[in-house]
């Protein structure tokens, strides 16, 4: 059988990473926490389907409290790995060392990893390795995760711990050392027939956990018995029982610190760290700063280096196109497939694929962001402001990754404690404008407004953030009254992004947009062109006016009018859009049977002014999210209903806000 080993420790302190290097994945790594929201698994790669590897969800306890510790709890308990690697930042191994004290209550063998020791070595400090092995009862093993340094030790202790796992030291002393073996007596039967660990347990039931309490099926008369202890623990120690726990941890912590660890002063990362955040998590500048980092970021992707780069691609794929159609040409291929291939599908997955540098670009420079721990000061700031409208900055962290792709930021409001704070949150995050929205504002940016892209870029996302706030305001004081949880966020230190990470993030979103445009757009092209060259007596037309899809579009358009477009191949593409938001530039090349940018533009002007056009963008930026997104929500609700009345309120204040842009702008234009 498998060997199951769990990789766990706290937000941030590189789990991800150290699960890449000893599986050889390329899963999302990120300078800020919250980046793993469920279990990812994966085999060593020196005992392929021998040693399995899963990568738990960041915690700082096994208090039950938050949906990452439920998820590792969990696991830990049903699942019983063999194996716990629990890695620690060993630049600050005094708060980490808390989660290992109780990891150790679990009964399960332990390696201690201390990442990041080439920040503690540069800086002057020392860890004494072998005084922590004697003192935890534990391997230790020294690594550098993002160095690749110290992995191919992980894997011996790994080898050496399951052939030889050894027995974790006693480390409770004093009043809760009576306290937690006189209960476990009264548990320790009841425990194992339900293969519990019974010092977990115990320290459970002192922590008044009432599950554990009726996990145990503790009766009246041992419960009596068992408060009658803690009272005497209580009046021992001088303090409750939660925090005579707490403080029996922290002792033993402070003791090993006290003879293991040598601090001279801080890392180079920390005292670096504070003097940049001087300035870019200043109370007034702070936001400032993270709108003008952004502008230029737009201004780099959509201008100055992007938009050379979508011509080339763009004139790459229409040679390829070209050579394609006089190929079939050639050999004399019907009309008809001729007709699909070429204006179906080499224009529909061309369209969107001559935005792939951009999207490339795009990420490169946010994964620089993320990489460093810029990102997570961004929430830091954002707290006040997100604090206002009924968030705490901790909703930032699934807004940011909106921006990315709705699926994933919806998934990571499991890292939110409060159940208010997550339904609102995911209602709230599809207004950020995803990746997949990009080809679309990269189409309407070249035909209507080439030189002012960085403006109408930011102007856009500013609008679905703003959208955000007003409905977060609507909301807070109707549906979702109460007041959102304390946000307590760990600032990584900055660091210099590595080039791997940045190449594997940006990889993973080229490779995802790579996927989508072979699959869902191509598919999505094929059903187009057949709607829009067949009528409903399936007859072959010329007239795409007189298609079946027209008469579908030419319905829904009257909706529409009201914004500004009223073209039927306008309401075609956002209905196609549910599908991926991708599928409106294909759809929209098809319908006009534009072979090049430049035919394309010039159609898109016979469809919207440059007033309906922006707010055609508008629409789209908020306006229900894709299918997958639209799965995602009901998964994460748990209803049907929430999720349809989620898109509802979507869309309508899509509609709205489109609207009463396209009308104040028509009193001026």
């Amino acid at each position: 059988m498998n060997k199951k080993i769990a990789l766990i420790g706290n937000q941030n302190c590189g789990k991800t990473t150290l699960f890449n290097a000893l599986t050889g994945s390329s899963q999302h790594v990120g300078n800020f926490p919250g980046v793993t929201v469920e279990q990812k698994r994966g085999f060593i790669k020196k005992h392929k389907d021998e040693f399995e590897l899963i990568d738990l969800p960041g915690i700082y306890s096994l208090s039950p409290y938050t949906s990452e510790e439920i998820v590792s709890i969990q696991f830990l308990l049903e699942e019983q790995p063999d194996l716990i690697i629990n890695i620690v930042d060993a630049t600050n191994i005094e708060r980490n060392l808390y989660l290992t004290m109780q990891l150790m209550e679990l009964n399960i063998p332990i390696i201690l990893v201390l990442n990041m020791m080439d920040e503690v070595i540069s800086s002057g400090n020392c860890i004494d390795i072998d005084g922590l092995k004697e003192r935890l009862g534990m391997r230790v093993v020294p690594i550098s995760a993002s160095k690749n340094e110290g992995i191919e030790d992980v894997i011996t202790a790994i080898e050496k711990t399951l052939e030889n796992p050894g027995r974790h030291l006693d480390l409770c002393h004093g009043p809760v050392h009576k306290a937690i073996h006189s209960i476990s007596h009264i548990v320790e039967q009841k425990a194992h027939i339900l293969h519990l660990p019974v010092r977990y347990c115990v320290t459970k039931l002192i922590e008044g956990d009432e599950d554990m309490f009726k996990t145990l099926d503790v009766n009246d008369n041992d419960r009596h018995i068992i408060e009658h202890i803690l009272e005497g623990m209580e009046q021992e120690s001088g303090t409750d029982r939660e925090a005579a726990l707490v403080d029996m941890r922290y002792s033993f912590i402070e003791e090993v610190c006290y003879y293991c660890v040598f601090t001279e002063c801080e890392t180079k990362e920390q005292v670096r760290s504070e003097k940049i955040d001087s300035l870019l998590t200043h109370k007034y500048l702070g936001i400032p700063i993270f709108i003008l980092i952004m502008l230029m970021i737009f201004y780099l992707t959509f201008y100055l280096i992007g938009a050379p780069l979508q011509d080339l691609m763009d004139n790459l794929i229409g040679m390829i196109s070209q050579n394609i159609i006089q190929l079939l040409e050639h050999y004399h291929v019907a009309y008809w497939l001729r007709a699909l291939i070429g204006d179906g599908i080499l224009a529909g997955v061309g369209s969107v694929l001559s935005f792939l540098p951009v999207i490339v670009i795009l990420f490169f420079f946010l994964s620089l962001l993320e990489d460093s721990g810029y990102m997570a000061r961004v929430a830091f700031v954002m707290d006040k402001a997100l604090r206002k409208i009924g968030l705490s900055g901790r909703s930032f962290v699934p807004m940011l990754i909106g921006f990315g792709c709705s699926v994933p930021a919806i998934m990571a409001t499991r890292t939110l404690s409060s159940d208010r704070d997550r339904k609102m949150t995911i209602v709230l995050t599809p207004f950020m404008s995803c990746s997949a929205k990009l080809p679309i504002y990269g189409m309407i940016i070249a035909a209507f407004f080439p030189h002012k892209a960085a403006i109408v870029m930011i102007t856009i996302y500013c609008i679905g953030i703003l959208v955000a706030i007003i409905s977060a305001l609507l909301l807070k004081s109707t549906i979702f009254l109460g007041e959102p949880v304390p946000f307590v966020l760990e600032l990584p230190a900055y660091r210099i992004p590595t080039i791997k990470n940045v190449v594997l993030n940006v990889w993973d979103k080229a490779k995802d947009f790579i996927h989508k445009a072979f699959t869902v757009i191509f598919i999505a092209s094929i059903v187009i062109w057949f709607l829009q060259s067949f009528n409903f007596t399936f007859d072959m037309i010329e007239d795409s006016s007189q298609s079946i899809l027209a008469a579908i579009g030419s319905f829904v358009a009257p909706i529409f009018k009201p914004l500004g477009f009223s073209d039927w191949r306008a309401s075609t593409a956002l209905m196609t859009g549910i599908t991926a938001k991708e599928s409106v530039v294909s759809t929209l090349t098809v319908l006009t049977q534009a072979a090049t940018t430049t035919s394309l533009n010039n159609a898109l002007a016979t469809i919207f002014t440059p007033l309906s056009a922006f707010t055609f963008l508008v629409f789209t930026v908020l306006y229900m999210p894709c299918i997958a997104a639209f799965a995602a929500t009901k998964r994460e609700l748990g209803s049907w209903w929430q999720a349809i009345s989620t898109v509802l309120f979507q869309t309508g204040m899509a509609y709205i806000v489109a609207f009463v842009i396209y009308q104040i702008g028509s009193l001026f234009l």
